[in-house]
């Protein structure tokens, strides 16, 4: 038989088999069991139904790591319409033009964040305006509290939804040009939240700490995952290596996800408090976003005992496409010639790695070339942008997903991801890998944070240029090229170093390479 496959049938099961189990923690310790949290859903819904949205209707969601996110995602699905979570660090104008690009008919914010919406209500086609702590937001606002104690807790009447239907629509960031809005089916969602689960372990006594932001790509399905498998998650409404670490001891959290950036956070907090690392449970974590350091990867093993997943994927993807979680592999070529890999497709995940002409590039761990993909996780399209959905689909290789990402891979297809098909640098007619470089230098012990671009150069073209965050302030421009000098090919090596105190991050955790570009890409003289 063929059964639709939608988001709603994660609370469903929650709700047959763990009623009664905690399932939602919020940021301010009220635990809410799966069968109070239902309620709250349902309720949530029937105040969206009772204000006229209707099934296809968007709704954008403006909030940190809360219940209340949760809550909304499964109220807005579970009526047929349409989720848009928002990243709660933009400004007005960006608020503006999604509003506007989706048609939202309503927004649910978080009190924190509404203002920025407020200033921009008059020219945007949203009609309802949902904010937690109302009164604390000028402007009208239904308060989101009065409106679910007010509504029916009664499962609400669902209409007929399709697989096929649209269940969110995600927003990337726009560095490139205008945002663009990625369509995902309650199918993609479905499905992803599948080989997801399966691919990080994920059981019903797993304690899962928000760390990663709910909006981004809708958490990377973790609100299906973790609620479909009846487990229970931790939310935090911003991430903080202190709180995170609390929350971990406090609530016995076997499950986390983080970019490099926040397992170096992570670290340097353990580092600096005599506490465990952990609670009673053994624990894991997930990385994307870039490529973890061998030297991050040893020390969130070996001094916080935690287990690191090596994980890839993009907004259009799902996000989660290969792992390199593979005991096999890690037990025949070790730990750190695996999990520095992105790793090799999920299941039912195809993989290529292809050259200008769509041809798959040898697999010798070499030759690059850039990644695409099939999958019932891909995306279904860019939401008002058929030309842009056609090139991503057809650019190289017709049918495929082109992800932009230039790889490597070897003979049991793992991927090695090298750079952004942007951020590869070409200095003399050679393919520089900024990734590479960075990995190198993270090495050093004088170096905290690291990030090359590639700055024109009179001679070459293009040369490395590497932007330091140093861990020692004694370091010197001289100290970092030697070092390059002694681990890699001349070629490869930076011809400029320039020390910063900081380095301008998405809220996920990657650096922002345009803007570094855009500020640190002096010419550099033959």
């Amino acid at each position: 038989m063929k059964q639709p496959m939608l988001t709603t049938d994660f609370l469903d099961r929650a709700l047959d088999n763990y009623g009664d189990v905690v399932g939602v923690v919020a940021h301010d310790g009220t635990e809410f069991t799966y069968g109070e949290f239902g309620e709250r859903v349902h309720r949530l819904s029937n105040a969206l139904l009772g204000m006229g949205l209707e099934r296809g209707d968007r709704v954008a969601i403006l909030a940190p790591n809360t219940h209340w996110f949760l809550e909304a995602l499964f109220a807005i699905n579970q009526v047929g319409m349409v989720s848009v979570p928002t990243n709660y660090r933009l400004i007005a104008d960006d608020y503006e033009y999604i509003l506007e690009d989706c048609g939202a008919a309503a927004v649910i914010a978080d009190e924190k964040y509404a203002e920025k919406v407020q200033a921009v209500r008059d020219e945007v086609p949203t009609t309802e305006f949902i904010a937690h702590g109302a009164d604390a937001v000028a402007g009208e606002w239904h308060d989101y509290e009065t409106l679910v104690e007010s509504a029916s807790p009664e499962p609400p009447e669902r209409p007929d939804i399709s697989e096929d239907d649209a269940a969110t629509i995600n927003y990337t960031s726009g560095t490139t040009g205008d945002p663009k809005g990625v369509v995902r089916t309650h199918r993609t969602e479905h499905w992803h939240a599948l080989i997801t689960a399966h691919h990080t372990e994920i059981r019903d006594d797993d304690t899962y700490l928000w760390t990663l932001p709910m909006f981004h790509v809708n958490g990377w399905g973790y609100p299906y995952v973790i609620t479909g498998v009846g487990g229970t998650h931790v939310c935090q409404r911003t991430f903080d290596a202190t709180g995170a670490m609390e929350r971990i001891r406090e609530y016995d959290v076997s499950y986390l996800c983080g970019a490099p950036t926040v397992l170096n956070r992570l670290v340097e907090e353990s580092q600096a408090s005599d506490a465990p690392a952990s609670g009673d449970a053994d624990v894991r974590i997930a990385t994307a976003a870039s490529p973890p350091p061998e030297a991050t990867i040893r020390t969130v093993e070996d001094e916080l005992g935690w287990r690191i997943l090596h994980v890839y994927g993009l907004t259009e993807t799902g996000p989660l496409i290969t792992t390199s979680n593979s005991p096999r592999r890690i037990a025949s070529e070790g730990r750190f010639a695996v999990k520095t890999r992105q790793g090799s497709a999920m299941l039912g995940t195809r993989l290529r790695v292809v050259d200008e002409d769509g041809t798959a590039v040898p697999r010798d761990d070499e030759t690059m070339g850039e990644v695409v993909v099939r999958g019932n996780q891909v995306m279904d399209r860019y939401w008002n942008k058929p030309d842009k959905t056609e090139q991503a689909f057809s650019d190289r290789l017709e049918g495929w997903f082109h992800t932009g990402d230039i790889a490597t891979w070897d003979e049991n297809g793992m991927i090695s991801i090298k750079d952004r098909k942007k951020d590869i640098i070409i200095s003399g007619g050679e393919n520089i890998s900024s990734v590479e470089l960075e990995d190198t230098l993270y090495e050093h012990p004088g170096i905290e944070k690291v990030a090359v671009i590639g700055v024109p150069h009179e001679e070459w073209g293009e040369t490395p240029k590497a932007i330091v965050v140093p861990a020692d302030p004694e370091i010197t421009e001289t100290d970092v090229l030697e070092y390059a000098d002694e681990h890699l090919a001349s070629f490869k090596t930076p011809t400029r170093v320039e020390f910063v105190d900081a380095l301008p991050e998405t809220a996920t955790g990657k650096v922002r390479k345009v803007e570094l570009r855009e500020t640190h890409a002096d010419p550099i003289d033959g």
